[in-house]
């Protein structure tokens, strides 16, 4: 660590007594320790066992031959710029993202944060960087005790319950601004930098963006902003949820992740020409995300409930098709400046792993660039989507398109994958070990 980075560690780390060192597990949920400050501060080394990174989302792991029999420790460790002061917290705390590393200190194949460290290493090679932004939905729900009754919004103002034709407004009606209030100002101490604010289509649903950039750095950006955004919540009565779909009949939550390549030393967008025309590594881009899409996409959509939302197909499209400016496409190509061309990958929900999400749809990008795969036709207005570019639309389905994906395995190595497929496939059974309402109510009386 220099100087000056110790230095300015110190000054955040003022008046702070502990430190949650975390990292994100294959769920992207913050796994890790609370270290004192000084601790912290000394560099004490800090270990991890390896199979927290493969937790099921319900708790419980799969057999231990996943993560190593011994189920040894990993180190986590820190860059001083990614300890953050938690400004909502009272009394103060502070928090670290941290790597997730063997002993011998080579990056853990168990690590998504690591996987996406890869895959911009591969792009590193060809004096490439991906510039990414995301855009990440979610509801704002009143405090929910049982899980047996549906999500309500909160109460706004005018003693209502918002009730759905709220799109797009800005009206303070919801009684929500003291919370955004927190949240904007949360932002700015932490150095997160938002750029838009909107209501979404559903029943308080909401989205704000964050600015584009460097992939690693927005990964952290998205995974500390649904860390803020949850804490928040909690301290205002609210509960900020990112469930791809929480609640029936309303369009369900995303995280449309935004992708250009640009050379590593001009910064020139390598997907436009000097002419400002498409370049054919536009194209190449393009038919990667498509050869990948279906074999990737588990590690877009994670959860049971991930599919739920695709049953919405304008707003959440469940294909690998590309079009200039249609939501209905898969890959979108958004209008735009020709040195801001971009193309725009629909297909993660809001309750993806940013760092797993990213890493996917990039490694399906650089692989259609080292191949030179080429992209079908683009689509246009009304269309019925092309045998061979649906999507798996179960997780059943999207568990066996992984299961036999070698590029995944060339990509993400087969210890992680066969890790996330154990995994996955104890939350489905976990799933299906419950009856749903639905079940009770439409079956006991008719079958």
């Amino acid at each position: 660590m220099t100087t000056d980075g110790r230095s300015s560690l110190l000054e955040r780390l003022t008046g702070i007594n502990e430190v949650e060192c975390v990292t994100p597990d294959l769920n992207g949920v913050p796994r890790g320790k609370v270290m004192t400050a000084e601790g912290f501060l000394e560099g004490r080394r800090l270990q991890l066992a390896r199979g927290v990174l493969l937790q099921c989302i319900m708790g419980g792991y799969p057999p231990a031959r996943f993560y190593g029999s011994d189920d040894g420790d990993l180190q986590l460790s820190s860059a001083p710029e990614r300890v953050f002061r938690l400004p909502w917290s009272n009394p103060p705390r502070a928090m670290a993202i941290c790597d997730a590393d063997e002993l011998d200190g080579r990056s853990s194949g168990l690590s998504t944060r690591g996987l996406l460290k890869r895959v911009l290493a591969a792009y590193a090679e060809h004096g490439w960087e991906p510039v990414v932004a995301t855009e990440l939905e979610f509801f704002i729900f009143d405090k929910h005790s049982d899980p047996q009754q549906p999500f309500q919004p909160p109460i706004g103002l005018d003693g209502r319950r918002e009730s759905g034709c709220s799109a797009f407004s800005v009206s303070s009606a919801s009684g929500l601004r003291p919370f955004l209030d927190e949240i904007y100002s949360s932002m700015a101490a932490l150095g997160l930098p938002r750029d838009t604010f909107m209501h979404e289509m559903g029943v308080s649903q909401f989205e704000i963006n964050l600015l584009h950039g460097d992939a690693l750095l927005i990964a952290d950006q998205t995974f500390l902003f649904k860390h803020l955004l949850r804490e928040v919540g909690l301290k205002h009565g609210l509960n900020v949820v990112f469930m791809a779909k929480p609640l029936a009949h309303t369009p369900g939550s995303s995280m449309h992740i935004h992708q250009s390549v640009v050379e590593q030393v001009a910064g020139r967008n390598i997907f436009t020409d000097a002419a400002g025309e498409a370049t054919p590594a536009f194209y190449h881009f393009i038919g990667g995300q498509q050869a990948a899409l279906a074999e990737f996409a588990l590690l877009f959509a994670p959860n049971v409930n991930s599919y739920q939302r695709f049953c919405h197909p304008y707003a959440s499209p469940n294909n690998a098709c590309w079009s200039n400016d249609n939501r209905a496409a898969g890959l979108r190509i958004p209008a735009s400046a020709p040195a801001a061309r971009r193309v725009e990958n629909r297909l993660p929900g809001a309750d993806a792993n940013p760092y797993l999400a990213l890493a996917a749809s990039l490694a399906a990008g650089l692989h259609g660039l080292r191949e030179q795969v080429q992209p079908t036709a683009p689509i246009q207005g009304e269309f019925e989507v092309p045998e061979g570019q649906s999507l798996p639309c179960t997780l059943h389905a999207a568990l066996a398109r992984l299961q036999g994906s070698q590029l995944a395995r060339e990509w993400f190595g087969q210890e992680f994958i066969e890790g996330y497929i154990a995994s996955k496939t104890l939350e489905l059974s976990s799933f299906l070990d419950e009856i749903t309402p639905w079940e009770r109510r439409v079956l006991a009386g008719q079958v």
